[in-house]
């Protein structure tokens, strides 16, 4: 199979290869002036140590780096440049870096200064801790004032800060080593960015209930400093169970069992024609389930339906209507009168997902909740007009908005949410890290709501909408960026395999329905004009779908990967008896172990998708 970088990634331009910065036991990837993998004797200490300056729509700036300057020997390493972000207008905000690790400390140093003065949602550092192994383990927390509190980091996903007035985080990496995160020059707060899909506890700088956009003022350097600090006992026993690279990626029955979920394809009024004219590609795919979307505020009416009600009239599955509830009037009248277009067009769902539309923005810590009626009243009007319906609620955006903003449970018959992964970065490796967050997000789910019926998506690689700003950034270039409404790796073999990760990520919720992808348009299987891919072409992501889809209703059994992080792995039994679904979730190729599950040892092709039947 090819590995050019297009067919994998979508894109021919590659990220940078970091430089790995070695200080006798301590390691750190140096990438684009952050730190990345910080590891002590091969164990993950912290995800990453970044100084991020954001932009009143909690867009990160790319700074232009310069006079890069790198120094190691092997017991100690210096890192030092000087970083510039161009801000609106001719705004300017220049930033002096150091970096020094040796005997088991990292210091990360920074000054920024403005001669213009610059507006930032944020502008400091952020440190990120794993979630894997630390969830749920004790944290000591040194606040602002000297208290020092023995805690846990959270073990379900805590909808608002779980600690603040931050100065210092001490944990366990591993028996014997004790980590210490200390950081000056302001106060910091933690979140818990499972909330996002993000693999990580976010560490971060200046406290969200104080106003935002602020000003850094002209003339007034602002110096932070971020030190980490290892404390190792010296204890013998084994510690890394990092797997070497190159090493063979052993798989093995696991003891979880379940039923696959019904895969689902979202239609817009934008994109309906083209799905009209993919009508038979659709009927390959064969979907239980499509999820209209309709939204009054942004024009959708009577027209819209229409071709809601054309395109279900070929599909043989369920369909369901998402609404986005404008509630400028009463939530009856307004859901009357959709409930009168629908009868118009003729066009009858199995079910009516219903939201308020201001609930599609995000909430953050210390803000007004914006008006809104009670929920009760929108499933009532909801129930009212569609008797027959099944209806259901959640959050047409993120599990951060249904974490914060919590669904009557007994009001509804199905709960919903989505994810994204590209909230707060986009580089390769930290899109497919929140696979990782994933069985946080359901379990949370799961300890809210019971059994209660359960849908997740769309959750695409590109951004539908953007709760934290105004709108999703354009990206006209086809590069790696946040909240970027298209993605080049949405048209390479990159978003197959994270699509199939995340499927097997999400078994254990036991979930009625995942959307995955739309058909058309820059979230869909098959390409668009003015793409790099041949308009009407297959992406490689409708191959993975059309897989999953076909797997609704077989029962699933559980594989253990001794490497998740690279290899994912199930077994699905259906009539035509078992088969092994592995994803290779990394760019380079991996030697899979298949011994322990009556296979072979095969070699798997970056972000490749294999399945073996089985002989039980």
């Amino acid at each position: 199979m090819t590995t050019d970088a297009f067919a994998l990634y979508g894109t021919r331009a590659q990220e940078k290869q970091p430089v790995r910065l070695t200080a006798g036991k301590l390691t750190a990837d140096l990438a684009d002036g952050n730190l990345r993998s910080i590891r002590y004797d091969g164990s993950e200490v912290l995800r990453a140590i970044s100084y991020l300056v954001r932009d009143r729509d909690w867009g990160t700036y790319s700074p232009e780096i310069a006079n890069l300057r790198i120094e190691q020997s092997g017991d100690c390493f210096e890192v030092a440049y000087q970083a510039r972000c161009d801000g609106p207008g001719a705004t300017k905000l220049s930033i002096d870096v150091r970096i020094s690790g040796g005997q088991g400390r990292l210091d990360f140093e920074a000054e920024a200064v403005t001669e213009t003065g610059f507006e930032t949602n944020r502008c400091g550092f952020c440190i990120l801790h794993p979630i894997v192994g630390v969830a749920g383990s004790p944290a000591t927390v040194e606040h602002v004032d000297g208290r020092i509190v023995e805690t846990r980091f959270p073990d379900l996903i805590e909808p608002w800060q779980p600690f603040k007035d931050m100065r210092a985080i001490t944990h366990e990496v591993m028996p014997g080593v004790a980590a210490e995160c200390r950081m000056e020059g302001d106060t910091f707060e933690m979140e818990d960015q499972r909330n996002w899909s993000d693999a990580s506890y976010k560490t971060y700088v200046r406290p969200l209930a104080l106003p935002w956009p602020y000003q850094v003022q002209g003339s007034q350097p602002v110096r932070q400093k971020t030190s980490l600090i290892i404390r190792d006992a010296g204890s013998s026993e084994k510690r890394s169970s990092v797997v070497t690279p190159g090493a063979t990626i052993s798989l093995k029955l696991g003891t979880r069992t379940g039923t696959m979920p019904g895969v689902g394809v979202i239609v817009t009024p934008e994109e309906a024609d083209a799905t009209l004219a993919a009508a038979s590609l659709l009927s390959q795919i064969a979907p239980r389930e499509l999820l209209f979307h309709f939204d009054p505020d942004a024009g959708h009416g009577a027209e819209a339906l229409k071709s809601f009600a054309a395109i279900a009239a070929l599909h043989r599955g369920r369909s369901t209507l998402e609404i986005a509830l404008p509630c400028k009037s009463s939530p009856a009248s307004e859901v009357a009168e959709i409930a009168r277009q629908m009868q118009m067009a003729k066009f009858k769902p199995d079910a009516v997902l219903i939201s308020p539309s201001v609930d599609r923005q995000s909430t953050p810590p210390g803000s007004k909740w914006p008006d809104c009626p009670p929920l009760e009243d929108v499933y009532a009007a909801a129930r009212a007009a569609f008797p027959e319906t099944r209806i259901g609620g959640g959050m047409l955006s993120y599990f951060t908005e249904l974490n914060r903003k919590r669904v009557p449970a007994g009001e509804i018959d199905f709960v919903s949410h989505c994810t994204n992964p590209i909230v707060h970065a986009a580089d390769d490796l930290s899109v497919m890290q929140t696979l990782e967050a994933l069985p946080f997000i359901t379990r949370s789910v799961r300890a809210i709501y019971g059994d209660k019926p359960y849908r997740i998506g769309p959750s695409t690689i590109p951004m539908r909408q953007n709760p934290y700003g105004s709108r999703t950034m354009d990206n006209p270039s086809g590069g790696r960026i946040p909240m970027a409404n298209r993605d080049p790796r949405h048209n390479g073999r990159f978003a197959g395999a994270f699509a199939l990760g995340y499927a097997i990520r999400v078994l254990d919720a036991d979930l009625e329905c995942l959307t995955l992808s739309a058909l058309a348009g820059p979230f869909g299987l098959v390409a668009g004009p003015d793409e790099p891919t041949e308009q009407g072409g297959r992406r490689p992501l409708f191959n993975a779908v059309r897989t999953l889809s076909g797997l609704a209703g077989a029962s699933w059994k559980e594989c253990v990967s001794s490497s998740p992080s690279d290899v994912l792995a199930f077994i699905a039994v259906d009539a035509a008896g078992a088969k092994l679904h592995i994803v290779n979730l990394t760019g380079e190729e991996r030697k899979v172990d298949c011994g322990a599950l009556g296979g072979d040892v095969l070699l798997a092709p970056p972000f490749a998708i294999a399945v073996l039947p089985l002989a039980h």
